[in-house]
């Protein structure tokens, strides 16, 4: 009897990690139907995190309504519990993301993080004595001034009346007072899970590098990173403590840098700390072969990108790994040397994007089971 571990990422926009995980087992037991299959949902930090958390370590899912992206904007959405309720599991994109609002009402001078910031302090409410704070996906670039608001901390003008916080408002910012800042934040283990490794401004900052995608034309560019600039200045001054320059402290528009300025968290490569969290090590070390995989895979996907944290993984245990995706990009022969022993398109030729999307879980199911037919 084989054993297979399944440690997918989402296939965006048409699979999350647990339905790829269902996929690929069926196309397994078609063809092997005495086989073993240990799914391991995973993530990055980005979009499913807190799903992946939830289905891998028999975690619950808590309700809440919090500030979205727009100061007037309501969003109702969930963080997970795990751990025995003793460690929270937050992505802030659940609250400030990208996704929930229209290209055309994308404006990094307005959005902010508050939203974020109200999850966190839901957890604390719950006693929780960890979080792992998924940022990914964000459609803010506030340098987290907006979660630190919705914790306590307070941002004043010259005149000393309160700044609204978003990313296009920091400038105004001239005082700091973190008197009223939630003490909690200092008897809790704070886990930043991040995809990126941006420092907070310049031309690999958050504002140049991922400004764009949230809206910004290059003149709001040049105000956001100005913003963001003036702000981290105060803000180390404030706390005595420099973070502007240290990777991922520009991930989700300076959020990295603000959770580590104003709650002293941590910042990790977030498939390191999903794969720590669901002891995917453990499990491959079971395992005869390891199938992962997520929408698209390229030369990018050794920067951190799930399959590539699953096959750094499964190549320490000497264990063959398979990996599946939607799209097979360039520059993947790299791949083959640093722990990929297949790496598979799930489509057949000339297949549409819409169509790819449509039918990702026959396609998925159907590669698993042809890979399956050739392992018996």
């Amino acid at each position: 009897m084989k054993t297979f571990v399944l440690a997918p990422d989402s296939f965006k926009e048409s699979l999350t990690a647990e339905q790829a995980c269902s996929a690929m087992q069926r196309g397994i037991l078609n063809a092997m139907p005495d086989a073993q299959c240990i799914w391991v949902p995973m993530a990055d930090g980005g979009e499913g995190t807190v799903d992946a958390l939830i289905a891998a370590l028999a975690g619950q899912r808590v309700s809440c309504e919090v500030t979205g992206p727009l100061p007037h904007q309501r969003i109702k959405t969930y963080w997970g519990l795990i751990d025995g309720g003793k460690t929270a599991v937050i992505e802030m994109a659940k609250a400030n993301g990208i996704h929930l609002l229209e290209s055309s009402a994308r404006n990094p001078l307005l959005t902010s993080t508050f939203g974020t910031g109200e999850m966190i302090q839901a957890a604390l409410d719950l006693g929780v004595s960890k979080i792992i704070l998924g940022i990914g996906g964000s459609v803010t670039n506030d340098a987290g001034a907006g979660m630190a608001k919705a914790l306590g901390a307070q941002f004043l003008d010259e005149k000393d009346q309160a700044v609204p916080v978003s990313g296009g408002q920091l400038n105004r910012i001239h005082k700091i007072d973190l008197s009223r800042l939630d003490p909690r934040l200092n008897t809790v283990d704070i886990a930043i899970a991040s995809d990126v490794n941006n420092p907070l401004c310049g031309v690999n900052g958050a504002s140049a590098v991922f400004g764009p995608q949230k809206g910004a034309t290059c003149e709001m560019v040049k105000v956001l990173d100005q913003n963001l600039n003036h702000f981290a200045d105060l803000a180390e001054k404030t706390v005595g403590r420099t973070f502007q320059h240290i990777a991922g402290a520009g991930a989700a528009g300076g959020l990295g840098f603000g959770l580590m300025a104003f709650a002293g968290a941590k910042i990790q490569s977030g498939v390191e700390l999903v794969i720590e969290q669901t002891q995917l090590a453990e499990k491959i070390a079971q395992a005869d072969y390891v199938l992962t995989g997520e929408g698209k895979i390229d030369f990018q996907t050794k920067f951190g990108k799930t399959p590539f944290g699953v096959a750094q993984v499964a190549k320490g245990l000497n264990k063959p790994v398979i990996a599946f995706a939607g799209l097979v990009g360039e520059g993947i022969e790299e791949l083959y040397d640093l722990g990929f022993g297949q790496i598979i398109g799930i489509n057949p030729p000339d297949c549409t994007l819409q169509d790819a999307l449509k039918n990702a879980e026959g396609n998925l199911q159907k590669a698993c089971e042809n890979i399956a037919k050739l392992l018996k």
